[in-house]
């Protein structure tokens, strides 16, 4: 795709907006030289940063909170919060076995060229290998119910 912008060289220039700057006996205090070094002038120095005469104050930490149940001072209302997080932790655990179960139905199923063995899978995740067999037919099982429910 060509340019469609002229190059710089055939641009008309306003020889009145450009004017020289002043020169400066040297860059003022801080600012690097624009000039390259040469052997006549020695390179612009580093300043360093000041150094600390205080530690500054770490933050305090944070005491630990668990869903703000130690605020709640109502019995009846802690009771509550707290059957609303366990079932909300329950349905969330037994999603995340679900998942566990369909993973490994896949890593076990013999179609793949790298198909693992119930002990196999048990020995990945800590499980005994009777539990992870029955963790594999419970996939296999969710899986064929996924399929089913997807051609309907």
């Amino acid at each position: 795709m060509p340019d469609r912008h002229p190059p710089v060289s055939a641009q008309p220039v306003d020889r009145e907006a450009v004017r020289p700057l002043p020169a400066q006996s040297g860059p003022s205090a801080g600012e690097p030289s624009t000039t390259p070094p040469t052997a006549e002038t020695p390179p612009p120095r580093r300043l360093r940063p000041a150094q600390l005469l205080f530690e500054p104050t770490a933050a305090e930490p944070e005491e630990e909170r668990f869903f703000d149940l130690e605020s709640i001072d109502d019995p009846a209302e802690l009771l509550r919060r707290s059957t609303e997080l366990t079932l909300a932790f329950r349905v969330a655990a037994e999603r995340a076995a679900d998942f566990q179960a369909i993973a490994a139905a896949q890593l076990a199923d013999t179609r793949r060229f790298d198909a693992l063995s119930p002990a196999e899978i048990a020995t990945r995740i800590d499980w005994t290998p009777d539990y992870a067999a029955r963790m594999v037919e419970y996939g296999r099982t969710l899986i064929r119910q996924q399929h089913s429910g997807e051609q309907h």
